[in-house]
């Protein structure tokens, strides 16, 4: 049993018949699912995670006190709290009397400013550059059972549409690091005889892969230990370039695995640079992923996002 199985059929036994019967008047303004923090609502939640913050429950999603008032989303927060503390073996937490901040009711403006900084979803290119890919993530991750009111669903698909500017200053960036990373600095630290450094070189370039690799998807890369789990794995390119990224980080541990690690990152730097022109976003021949960066930095339309230091975005 998952998180979202257990929260989506504890909302439909529940929470919608509880809507529908207590507060009629209100449900056209209320969205409901389970979005934002935790395993379970990017589906990467297992037996282990049980043992925090697993619970059958779910968010009830409010616009502001202009629309739904202060008193109304009180009476609904109670109604909340007094739903059947156990749904298929599973015991629900206890929360506060205003229903918690990762689940419960929430107002829409609230959650959305958490995790991006805006209210509204309305980003000026500084802040979509600024954002941290797992906050975009926790944004936009879990699913939305209902949506009455349509305000929450709008906001979440205006996070979900990177523009395109935006989405190629982050990948020029990451491309850069790891041309610098992987394919420059980790070989030569090898030769200096700083197996340290070269283990720090390997850790950023694996980052930036997944992050590129997420990019090029139309995906955005959430908290570092689920990175590996929500790569992209479709299409021959996809499967292949998880497997050498898993081979990658894990010779860290191996005897000789430095030598090892800079071969594959040669081999992961090339079937991105294959993706990137199979995707038409560079023509650049060969991997050498620092050329490959300047050329879709190269394609970004507007001249200011163009002209900031390609870095800007990572």
């Amino acid at each position: 049993m998952r998180g979202l199985e257990l929260s989506r059929g504890y909302f439909l036994e529940y929470g919608l018949p509880m809507l529908e019967r207590d507060f009629p008047e209100l449900k056209k303004y209320i969205a409901a699912g389970l979005v934002g923090s935790g395993s379970e609502r990017f589906g990467f939640d297992d037996t282990v995670s049980r043992d925090h913050d697993f619970e059958p429950g779910f968010c009830i999603f409010l616009p502001g006190e202009e629309t739904v008032s202060r008193r109304d989303a009180f009476l609904l927060e109670r109604a909340y709290a007094s739903l059947p503390s156990e749904f298929m073996g599973f015991r629900r937490q206890k929360i506060s009397p205003v229903g918690g901040n990762r689940s419960g009711v929430l107002r829409t403006a609230e959650f959305y400013r958490r995790e991006t900084g805006s209210p509204d979803g309305l980003l000026s290119a500084a802040e979509w550059l600024s954002i941290p890919d797992s906050a975009l993530a926790e944004a936009t991750n879990g699913e939305v059972f209902a949506d009455y009111y349509g305000e929450f669903t709008r906001i979440r698909e205006r996070l979900l549409s990177m523009p395109r500017d935006i989405m190629l200053k982050r990948l020029a960036g990451n491309l850069l690091i790891m041309g610098q990373a992987g394919q420059y600095n980790l070989p030569r630290c090898l030769r200096h005889g700083e197996p340290e450094a070269a283990a720090l070189a390997a850790g950023e370039f694996a980052r930036a892969a997944m992050k590129s690799v997420c990019l090029l998807a139309g995906r955005y890369l959430p908290y570092y230990k689920w990175s590996f789990r929500a790569l992209p794995e479709e299409g021959a390119a996809g499967a292949e370039l998880k497997r050498k990224l898993s081979s990658f980080i894990l010779h860290g541990g191996n005897a000789g695995g430095g030598e090892e690690r800079a071969r594959l990152a040669e081999e992961i730097s090339s079937v991105i640079s294959g993706m990137l022109r199979e995707k038409g976003l560079t023509d650049v021949p060969g991997s050498e992923l620092e050329l490959h960066a300047y050329s879709v930095n190269s394609m970004i339309a507007d001249g200011n996002i163009r002209n900031m230091n390609i870095l800007a975005g990572t």
